[in-house]
């Protein structure tokens, strides 16, 4: 009778533990926003849509559900307030773990721009509602993509921009919410969008995939930079994240928090002119990057800037922050970047430079094509202590760095206009260029046409975000 027991036993318990692990609960995804997330627009809806994109991509073990209303606002004294439709009480009843939010673009509209001064309490209220009762739902905000439409009556893309994209992210700051940028990652792709409006299944597949990224990024919990560094700041919006300002050895520094830190606590360090042309540090924060920065502006990357440099670098590694942070640097951001890389080989994951200064003879000594800065060349030859025949003479410029540079293996890319009349691009990157590969370097050079120093970085930053991803080992599978 034993035996029998135990055969009976044998054969039961495995198939028990197999029948819990597939009826496990399953993590529940909902979809909320309007017809662009129920994808009615093309292909009768359903199949073509970016929540059934995304089902398809998670895989059984999550459940998403769109509970998308057309037309709706996020005011409610707009139109078709979304939080009086029958799909925002099935949403809260459905309980979701994860609540992906596109709202805001039927705001825009003519007949509902009078509600737009209440439209971050509304959205306030929306989100307070997913929270309760359970207040560890994941709440992720989604700048609505681009509209390509020169109709200033109906959805509108001038005030999506200037008005209700700017609401959100203040929003996304107050509220802690996460929030993802579709605007600047659709915004080169109005062949996605056939009637300037709705996307494409093709482009519901795009929307899926960032937000399959999304649903699966691996985090740190609990990690704060802010306490393990001891550090006390002022914090502010920067973009919808925290941005902390604070004194470094008497300098301005800044360091601005991801809502939620990536596996292996990356970073990205701008070298100059904080804030200026930001898509890719948002994009990299919605990833789960840190961003810093010190401003050793007026000392050109000299031996004091590097000293601070090297102090600062210190400091947030030994808080947590990886090894190897990705350098970018704008226009002079690039003597900076690239002469603290090469007294710090070991320490670059890689370099982002956006029309950088290579050779101070050429910017600011505008001894060739460019015209120069004569108050920078000046101050140049201070912070240095040399003469203008030792000024000329001087090899510790990027350019005469490049073996050195190339040496250290981490790779470099370099956007730049190549009709740049401050930083002409053939006595720089092409050069720089030219000595990184003779060296057994790796850099790529994207040169746009017709442009000159201005505007740094791309209206998409995708191919620089992938660039970094790549480099730092964060690129999603």
């Amino acid at each position: 009778m034993k035996s029998l027991l135990f055969v009976f036993l044998l054969l039961v318990i495995p198939s028990a533990a197999v029948s819990g692990g597939t009826n496990a609960p399953r993590i529940r995804i909902a979809c909320i926003g309007t017809s662009i997330t129920h994808g009615t627009a093309f292909h009768d809806g359903k199949p073509d849509s970016y929540p059934a994109r995304l089902q398809a991509l998670v895989g059984a073990e999550y459940e998403v559900l769109d509970f998308s209303t057309s037309g709706a606002t996020v005011c409610r004294k707009g139109d078709r307030p979304y939080i009086l439709q029958s799909e925002y009480e099935k949403a809260r009843a459905y309980r979701p773990d994860i609540v992906f939010i596109m709202l805001g673009r039927e705001d825009s509209k003519a007949i509902n721009r009078h509600a737009l001064h209440d439209f971050a309490k509304d959205y306030e209220t929306l989100i307070t509602s997913f929270r309760q009762p359970d207040t560890a739902t994941r709440i992720v905000l989604l700048l609505p993509p681009p509209v390509f439409s020169s109709d200033t009556v109906d959805i509108t893309d001038e005030v999506l921009r200037s008005e209700i994209i700017p609401n959100i992210r203040l929003v996304a700051f107050t509220s802690g919410c996460e929030v993802i940028n579709l605007y600047n990652y659709l915004i080169d792709r109005a062949d996605l969008f056939p009637d300037t409006i709705h996307p494409s299944p093709a482009g519901a597949e795009l929307i899926a995939a960032r937000l399959y990224d999304v649903v699966m990024m691996p985090g740190v919990p609990g990690f704060d930079i802010l306490k393990n560094a001891g550090l006390v700041t002022l914090r502010r919006n920067y973009f919808g994240f925290e941005c902390s300002d604070f004194s470094f050895e008497g300098r301005d520094a800044k360091i601005v928090r991801p809502k939620k830190p990536a596996a292996g606590l990356p970073w990205l360090w701008r070298a100059r002119f904080w804030g200026h042309e930001p898509q890719t540090e948002i994009a990299l924060l919605e990833r789960g990057f840190h961003i810093a920065y010190l401003d050793v502006a007026e000392l050109l990357g000299n031996d004091d800037a590097i000293g601070r440099w090297n102090r600062f670098y210190e400091m947030l590694v030994r808080s947590g922050l990886a090894q190897k942070p990705a350098l970018e640097a704008f226009s002079r951001g690039g003597v900076y970047a690239y002469r603290w890389a090469a007294a710090n080989p070991g320490r670059v994951a890689c370099v982002y430079a956006d029309a950088p200064v290579l050779d101070l003879k050429s910017w600011p000594g505008g001894k060739g094509k460019g015209a120069g800065n004569p108050v920078e060349w000046e101050r140049f030859k201070q912070n240095y202590l040399l003469t203008e025949k030792e000024a000329l003479a001087f090899r510790g410029n990027p350019l005469d760095l490049a073996p050195q540079i190339a040496g250290a293996g981490f790779p470099m890319l370099h956007i730049c206009g190549d009709s740049d009349p401050v930083v002409p691009i053939e006595e720089n990157t092409d050069l720089f260029e030219k000595r990184i590969l003779e060296s057994g370097g790796t850099i790529t050079v994207i040169r746009k046409r017709g442009v000159g120093h201005h505007p740094h970085s791309l209206p998409n930053p995708q191919l620089i975000v992938d660039f970094i991803l790549r480099a730092t080992g964060q690129k999603p599978n």
